[in-house]
């Protein structure tokens, strides 16, 4: 009888020494992480423009006739009041001179009227003269002082004439090449000489989308921007060439309205250009103020996931799982990639092995330091370079 029962026993034994054994777990994975770098941020907004010259004019000669001289060597700074042209003086020096004339005669009249004036005065006290000679000769007075002043007047008018043949710089800048050549007729108000710019300071002219306008005046009415329309906020500018923010300046002006059919608004800031070295016209890329001071966490813009309608990380828990993060992601700065919200200080964020990460895996995580990957001001485009030259002869 107990034979009977231990036979079951054995046979059960036997079956599970022959069963496979179960597969062990997957490694996990290994993953480097890292503590994000807390920093105090400021937002730049990227425009692109020219610089224009803060006076911009156009000589033109105010009386007619013909070119006698060009006293200015082209394209070289000239000063306030500097000779640039004559033009033939000698017809208006003989207007002025039969103006000064006609003034002489017109000053003998009104000395000759008040003579007899006071011998009128004298005869009609006297009763000798009627009291209608004498009006008459209180009108001839009035005529030949209303006569002087006209004749003076005119004498001003050709001597202004006169003045004008001398044409001047009104104001000190570079001038550009002249016009017309020796001998030339130029018209009063119509033909162009030359013209001056001014280049210290000089304008930088751009156009911003009404995205930022409206941006801008959120952020004023909060006080965490002021509007620069009123305050002088920094911009900085970098040339075609150049691969830094060599150039500084400060917010001028904002246009009154929105332009309809590009949706943007005009505005300028005023640089410094002792030099001469910017020349309106010039291409550039600059960059404004477009926040205040906020702090801000930099991660490696590899260790962000995007997809259709977000942007997370993984950081590990506490029971070293992978957890997801949804966070606003911000502009780059020193190489690596704001996070505005979304994620804690203290959290550390896998940095690689993103593409076999789930939410709740378990991980093999290596901690290393992240530093920064640029210069705080280092531009996000490269300099255009200049081509190379087309020939080349040797000395």
């Amino acid at each position: 009888m107990r034979r009977i029962i231990l036979l079951p026993l054995i046979a059960t034994a036997a079956l599970a020494a022959c069963a496979p054994s179960a597969p062990p777990p997957p490694p996990k994975p290994h993953v480097s992480v890292g503590v994000p770098l807390k920093r105090q941020v400021v937002d730049w907004d990227d425009y692109v423009g020219r610089f224009e010259a803060v006076q911009d004019v156009e000589i033109r000669p105010r009386v007619s006739g013909n070119v006698e001289s060009v006293n200015f060597r082209e394209g070289v700074e000239v000063s306030r009041g500097q000779v640039l042209f004559t033009i033939d003086p000698r017809p208006y020096r003989a207007a002025a001179e039969q103006a000064r004339a006609d003034l002489a005669k017109a000053q003998a009249l009104v000395t000759n009227a008040r003579t007899e004036m006071a011998r009128a005065q004298k005869l009609v006290d006297a009763q000798a003269i009627s009291r209608e000679e004498f009006e008459t000769k209180q009108a001839n007075l009035r005529s030949a002082v209303a006569a002087a002043g006209a004749a003076r007047a005119n004498l001003e008018a050709k001597s202004l004439d006169l003045s004008f043949t001398t044409i001047r710089s009104p104001i000190t800048g570079r001038i550009s090449d002249k016009r017309v050549s020796i001998g030339t007729y130029v018209a009063a108000g119509q033909t162009v000489l030359t013209r001056v710019v001014t280049v210290n300071p000089i304008r930088f002219a751009f156009e911003g989308a009404e995205t930022f306008y409206l941006k801008y005046v959120r952020q004023a009415q909060s006080g965490e921007r002021a509007s620069s329309r009123y305050a002088p906020n920094p911009v900085d500018i970098k040339l075609a060439d150049e691969t830094n923010y060599r150039w500084h300046g400060l917010m001028k002006f904002v246009d009154n309205a929105i332009d309809r059919n590009s949706g943007t608004i005009r505005a300028f800031a005023e640089v410094d250009n002792p030099s001469g070295f910017l020349v309106p016209g010039m291409f550039g890329r600059a960059r404004l103020l477009g926040s205040g001071t906020y702090s801000a966490l930099l991660v490696p813009d590899e260790a962000i996931v995007t997809d259709q309608t977000r942007r997370f990380v993984y950081v590990i828990g506490q029971d070293g799982k992978t957890v997801q993060r949804n966070v606003e992601t911000g502009p780059l700065v020193e190489g690596l990639r704001v996070i505005k919200t979304g994620l804690a200080a203290s959290e550390k964020v896998v940095l690689d092995g993103l593409a076999r990460l789930q939410p709740g895996m378990d991980v093999d995580a290596k901690v290393i330091p992240l530093k920064p990957r640029a210069a705080a001001d280092v531009p996000a485009s490269s300099a255009i370079r200049a081509p190379a030259a087309a020939e080349a002869t040797a000395k």
